[in-house]
């Protein structure tokens, strides 16, 4: 029969706080650290989802629930389809389409404008276990990205792995953004990777 034991129990301090939650990365890093203290890995952390029928305004919400940027867009299967950003519910692209097809912004679907799978490019998972942060902020500005996905292959086949957001990236290496301007973004985080050579 195993024998089990009460823990002991103590009073809380007067300024105890809650622990932030932090994707399981580390709060701080430099551009040479390995990128992979960078990436929200999909087997540690949830990925945060939407179906394509949903509403721009509940992808919105969800967003601002989940706190982040960017949603996958997964069919009734659990099958990738396509992403959604917050750039892509507020930038021009519902505006253009409300106006094009004659109908209301509240009823724009996220697959009207999500990102489809076929324009959505990825990065190998064993490419950037042997890539730094510097390297990443590199690839993102090329691309001119805020996020980038990374694929791992498995006896399923290819699955994401993990997810860049240029906005986790630049919190961890002590950058503050000014806007969500992917320019001013790239920007901040460039001038540090330079003061750093």
């Amino acid at each position: 029969m195993t024998r089990f034991r009460a823990l002991q129990r103590y009073g809380l301090q007067p300024d105890t706080r809650i622990c932030l939650f932090d994707n399981g990365l580390p709060l701080s890093l430099k551009p040479e650290d390995s990128a992979l203290n960078s990436m929200t890995d999909l087997r540690r952390v949830p990925a945060a989802s939407i179906k394509p029928e949903s509403t721009i305004d509940q992808a919105m919400q969800r967003m601002i629930h989940v706190g982040v940027r960017l949603l996958f867009v997964l069919d009734d299967l659990g099958t990738l389809v396509g992403l959604i950003t917050a750039r892509d519910i507020m930038g021009e692209k519902p505006v253009r389409l409300a106006a094009e097809d004659h109908i209301a912004r509240d009823d724009i679907k996220v697959q009207n404008i999500m990102v489809p799978l076929g324009q959505i490019d990825v990065l190998d998972f064993p490419e950037v276990e042997r890539s730094t942060v510097g390297d990443i902020v590199l690839t993102l500005r090329k691309a001119g990205r805020q996020h980038a996905l990374v694929r791992e292959e498995t006896t399923h086949g290819f699955e994401i792995r993990g997810i860049f957001s240029i906005s986790q990236i630049a919190r961890q290496l002590g950058v503050t953004l000014q806007s969500n301007d992917v320019v001013q973004s790239f920007a901040g985080l460039e001038q540090l990777i330079a003061s750093d050579d």
